[in-house]
């Protein structure tokens, strides 16, 4: 199987480090309560400017201090560790707390951009260099703030959110249950794995409708992962054989093939090329818990798509300003 090597990675940071300053093209997420709130990208936020869109620049954050953490004297590492430094600062972090404490925005990101804030809070707990403290306690505030909004917002959230972007319930969980340890409330791990539980444990014998023309997800998968994470493994592998009785068989079919994507100029086709990172990211992680006889089947697949999309992960900034992030998620 595929793995992370140096080179993988300096070529994502390569990617990553030619967007996270990029101001514009810009895609802003904000209700407006009045003309005095127009401003651009960076006054709005300080540290997360970049990359096209909000969320885009935090995962693109967690892939620079991953890459940094897996490969610390690799050649794009002092890029990484000079970005970081400049961008990660008390005061910039609280321009990004300022604009949370703004009327309207609530739920600004709801629930993607919250979930890869706690990923990339996870990432930098994770480091033990003075620099990594130093960029953890500086974003800890912001990650805490995030925390919160989850705790409030996930006991009403009576139905998940089933799609293939960016509401997914069940990539929220996945993504937000890796901060769990690192949590300020000893009860966020167990509010995330009740949620889940709640939304998905009746689930069986699913028939997916996917992939749709902008799924950069797959709600099957994702829910299969969600659920791996935060349920016992015994418990997950007789859901896992309820959910999907017919991976041996390799149904659904739809599943095990990676999606056609016709026009990597258009940012909603584009997606389908996330589609098949992400698709092989849960493949990966399933095949652990699968039967021993399903897992080179299912392993298969996550080849078959890695192959599918890692030629194409800087074709057009479309696809550029985020698709390494999920390359690297999806490989070990």
């Amino acid at each position: 199987m595929l793995q992370l090597t140096e080179d993988l990675a300096a070529t994502f940071a390569r990617i990553a480090l030619g967007h996270v300053g990029r101001e514009y093209p810009n895609k802003l997420d904000q209700v407006l309560n009045g003309e005095s709130e127009l401003a651009g990208p960076r006054a709005l936020h300080p540290v997360f400017y970049g990359s096209f869109d909000w969320h885009s620049s935090v995962h693109s954050h967690w892939l620079l201090a991953r890459v940094l953490r897996r490969f610390p004297a690799g050649p794009q590492a002092p890029a990484i560790h000079a970005w970081l430094d400049q961008a990660l600062t008390d005061e910039q972090v609280s321009g990004e707390l300022a604009y949370l404490a703004r009327p309207g925005a609530g739920g600004f990101e709801r629930p993607y951009g919250w979930a890869w804030l706690l990923m990339l809070q996870a990432e930098l707990e994770a480091h033990e260099t003075a620099a990594g403290l130093r960029w953890a306690t500086a974003l800890r505030p912001l990650a805490r703030a995030f925390e919160a909004r989850f705790l409030g917002w996930l006991p009403k959230a009576t139905y998940p959110v089933r799609v293939g972007t960016h509401g997914s319930s069940a990539f929220a969980v996945a993504l937000a249950w890796r901060y769990a340890p690192h949590a300020a409330d000893p009860g966020f791990g167990p509010t995330l794995a009740a949620a889940a539980r709640r939304w998905f444990e009746a689930d069986a014998d699913a028939r997916p409708f996917e992939p749709s023309g902008a799924d950069f997800l797959s709600p099957t998968l994702m829910e299969a992962e969600c659920l791996r994470l935060v349920s016992p493994a015994d418990a997950f592998s007789a859901w896992f054989a309820r959910f999907l009785p017919r991976l041996a068989d390799g149904e659904p079919a739809q599943l095990f093939t990676p999606p056609t994507v016709s026009d990597r100029a258009d940012g909603q086709i584009a997606h389908l090329d996330g589609l098949s990172l992400s698709r092989a990211w849960c493949w990966r992680h399933l095949s652990e818990a699968a039967p021993a006889a399903f897992r080179p089947r299912l392993e298969a697949a996550a080849e078959t798509h890695l192959a599918a999309a890692l030629p194409h992960l800087a074709d057009h900034y479309m696809g550029e300003h985020w698709l390494a992030s999920f390359a690297l998620l999806a490989l070990k």
